[in-house]
């Protein structure tokens, strides 16, 4: 499966309507999220998921109707040690 980073405003959420969706997007079966990460002060959340491609992601979260401002997939990374292909 692909890595992808998506970002979300999140207007006028609560820490727990951020925890509810967290958990939400959670329990979701053809898309696996690994992390959520959550910024109450600025009202941001950045998710990073694995999914067979962008367009069954993006049709994820629209029939979850978690809308994003941007979407992208991840194909290097870095652990401390230069970039590497992700796994």
């Amino acid at each position: 499966m692909a890595r992808y980073l998506s970002s979300h405003t999140l207007a006028c959420l609560t820490r727990q309507g951020a925890d509810e969706l967290a958990r939400r997007l959670n329990g979701g079966m053809k898309v696996v999220v690994r992390r959520v990460l959550v910024n109450m002060h600025e009202g941001k959340m950045i998710v990073e998921f694995d999914a067979p491609t962008r367009e069954d992601l993006e049709q994820w979260l629209a029939a979850e109707s978690v809308h994003f401002d941007w979407l992208l997939r991840v194909e290097l990374e870095s652990m401390g040690a230069g970039l590497k292909p992700v796994e």
